[in-house]
């Protein structure tokens, strides 16, 4: 059965596409250049909504499906089903093609995206398939798209377009800590059992807890925690606990008039010169010289 197409027009649509001429004069701006939107847009309920480009796009396109459900295949490949709650990016210069579903048609809040760190940003994704995005993070994600286009409704000025193209780098840094956290947990059990480890080092600063313990808090073997957490963090379990503590170390040096050797054994370290050896080497200055540098 021929399906019907329809490129744009949903009843209570959003849409703005910056003029040409606007973005030749200020996309060399220094505020605006590593990151800045064309094109930016909600389409709701947007049955039939479709689009083809065999050569793909100038920008780097960032659709949110916060409703029914649609598709979209890139470079002629596989084809990914786009559900509520799901995030895509396509790589600028990808040929590409989507759609909504018919039987439950897509809303969807899109933008387009050009600017020197747009590949920073975005490059991992490359045919990468549509990232659930949580429940907190959808809300951020859809306050940063209203005020983008709450702001560039009152006008193109190079203040609003400045100020938009700040608000465009927080949503891609944004997208790219959840895409990033999924590729290294594609469960999301995995993410929450290494979120209680930490949690629990965070509680136990001022004790001492043993890796087993902390493997024991993910329901996990050590050999394998060890590996999920060294992949999530960059650091061993014990190596982050350890920086959580000079962390807190560094706040009672600010805050408080405890000496150094006080200082170590509240968060742990019985071990005064073992406890100054480890803080220079985390901090880069002893605690002595941290405590006297101006802060602030």
């Amino acid at each position: 059965m021929d399906r019907l197409l329809k490129e744009d027009g949903f009843p209570s649509q959003k849409l703005i596409v910056l003029p040409d001429h606007i973005l030749a004069e200020y996309a060399a701006h220094p505020l605006i250049r590593p990151l800045h939107i064309t094109d930016i847009g909600c389409f709701p309920h947007a049955r039939h909504h479709y689009r083809h480009r065999p050569e793909g796009s100038e920008a780097y396109i960032v659709m949110y499906c916060t409703d029914g459900s649609g598709w979209v295949t890139l470079d002629g490949e596989r084809r990914h089903e786009v559900r509520k709650g799901e995030l895509t990016v396509i790589p600028a210069g990808t040929p590409h093609e989507y759609g909504s579903s018919e039987e439950e048609p897509w809303t969807i809040y899109w933008l387009h995206l050009k600017g020197e760190l747009a590949s920073s940003f975005f490059g991992e994704y490359g045919k990468a398939a549509p990232v659930p995005i949580p429940v907190e993070r959808s809300l951020a994600i859809i306050g940063l798209f209203d005020e983008c286009y709450e702001l560039l409704l009152k006008g193109y000025t190079l203040d609003h377009v400045a100020y938009v193209s700040q608000l465009a780098c927080h949503l891609a840094g944004m997208i790219r800590l959840v895409h990033a956290r999924r590729q290294a947990f594609p469960s999301p059990r995995r993410q929450l059992d290494i979120e209680k480890a930490v949690e629990y080092m965070t509680e136990h600063l001022e004790d001492n807890v043993s890796l087993a313990e902390l493997a024991a808090q993910a329901a996990l073997s050590v050999p394998h925690f060890t590996q999920l957490f060294k992949k999530k963090t960059g650091y061993s379990p014990i190596d982050y606990y350890l920086r959580l503590k000079i962390q807190l170390a560094s706040q009672y040096l600010d805050l408080t008039d405890l000496s150094v050797k006080a200082v170590g054994v509240r968060v742990g370290f019985q071990d005064p010169y073992y406890f100054s050896r480890l803080f220079k080497k985390i901090m880069g200055k002893s605690p002595s010289e941290y405590r006297s540098t101006h802060k602030g």
